[in-house]
């Protein structure tokens, strides 16, 4: 898999993260971790300050969610995936995420 077949992060609404303006995420790429049932953006950070790169179409970088349908290897195989508020804990959740 390259850069350009990575999977867009295509919408992400946790404006509590450092790299999210405008309802989109700025990072160069994220992870998704977690445990529990919650598929977490492992990059988010919930910081004052604003991060990332101003023109960037965020991607997956890697999923430790072994158990999602769209993970092969570790590596995310979805068009794209969402990002939104999780619950308690969980700040930033991968909506895309489903259990096999």
């Amino acid at each position: 898999m390259t850069t350009t077949e990575m999977p867009a992060v295509s919408e992400c609404t946790v404006t509590a993260c450092s790299y999210n303006d405008h309802e989109g995420c700025h990072a160069f790429a994220i992870t998704v971790s977690g445990s529990n049932g919650a598929a977490d953006c492992g990059t988010f950070i919930p910081l004052s300050a604003k991060g990332g790169l101003p023109m960037i179409v965020s991607q997956v970088g890697a999923c430790t969610r072994a158990d999602c349908m769209h993970n092969q290897h570790l590596e995310c195989t979805a068009d794209a995936v969402r990002v939104g508020p999780g619950d308690a804990d969980h700040a930033a959740n991968c909506l895309t995420y489903t259990a096999r």
